[in-house]
């Protein structure tokens, strides 16, 4: 279940409500008269099904709540009542399978934008790669698969794709063309200084051979790419998001770009080449992954909307 609030001004109220009241996703209306402040206006609450969500959505920016007013959507975890779970039953499908396209900008959207702590993470995640290369450390390069906060731009860059939203694109794009070579620059900049001071060698490399699937670039990486981004899609567009650490440690792009990094100190062009590969590679297989499982998540559910009714009454 969710939880709807929305922000309505008071010559809206009555068709709000009426659809709210008439539509079978919802249970516990709730209309607070005259409490909004900023925008004026009344305040409706309700429980609706995550199923219904989407339509229910769609129908109060038809009414343009959204500019006049305000809609938010918050996750309830338990929700003890049987009109909810009436409510539940009477919306198709199930709540984990349901897409709220408008959650999922509001996600994407925020996650895509180029910011210092994205570029950060970026980093760090970048030197965990190039330490653990250098260090032949297998469980360090998962560490850095898992701190990348690259698949938010990338899973905007799908969405963006899908519904067609050019600023969405650029934005992401943005983000991942400012973010990796920055990290790469200063991940290079860390793996000279290391070499100077002789803290490690890069040229380690050469017998470092628990870590040569980073640029070891294939069909096979193509093919995990696809994987990772079909899962992250399927993750963030349902209840199983604790699923994208699975899928944070399954591709090989931040691991690419340390990779290249220490392959140029060291000299073998070649390593480099093949890691800059890997990196395209991964970031092309989840972002084409992850826009074909919304592409079809969306036919499904258009289908689905066009085979019920609109509400119980």
């Amino acid at each position: 279940m969710l939880h709807l609030r929305a922000v309505c001004p008071p010559e809206r109220t009555a068709e709000a409500v009426e659809f709210l009241r008439a539509h079978a996703g919802t249970a516990h209306l709730v209309v607070h008269r005259g409490v909004a402040v900023q925008p004026e206006g009344d305040l409706i609450e309700a429980d609706i099904a995550r199923e219904a969500a989407d339509e229910i959505v769609d129908a109060l920016c038809a009414l343009h709540l959204d500019r006049s007013g305000g809609i938010t959507l918050e996750a309830l975890d338990t929700a003890l009542s049987d009109a909810a779970d009436a409510a539940e039953e009477a919306a198709p499908g199930e709540g984990a399978d349901a897409v709220v396209w408008q959650e999922l900008l509001g996600r994407t959207g925020e996650e895509s934008r180029w910011n210092l702590t994205f570029q950060a993470f970026l980093v760090i995640a970048c030197l965990l790669a190039a330490v653990g290369v250098v260090t032949d450390s297998a469980v360090t390069i998962v560490g850095a698969m898992v701190v990348g906060p690259e698949f938010g731009p990338l899973a905007a860059i799908a969405v963006g794709l899908v519904l067609r939203r050019r600023d969405l694109v650029g934005r992401a794009g943005a983000a991942l063309l400012v973010g990796f070579p920055v990290s790469m620059v200063i991940t290079l900049g860390a793996v000279l200084l290391g070499s100077a001071t002789g803290i490690f060698d890069p040229s380690a490399i050469v017998e470092n051979h628990e870590v040569d699937f980073v640029y070891q670039v294939g069909v096979a990486s193509f093919v995990v790419a696809l994987l990772a981004g079909a899962a992250g899609m399927l993750a963030m567009t349902s209840a199983k998001s604790a699923a994208l650490v699975g899928v944070f440690i399954s591709v090989t792009t931040v691991p690419a770009a340390g990779y290249a990094m220490v392959a140029a100190v060291a000299g073998r062009w070649d390593r480099t080449g093949y890691s800059v590969l890997q990196l395209l590679v991964n970031l092309l297989g989840i972002v084409l992954a992850a826009a074909a499982v919304l592409l079809v998540r969306r036919r499904k559910q258009r289908s689905s909307a066009l085979q019920r009714p609109l509400s119980a009454g």
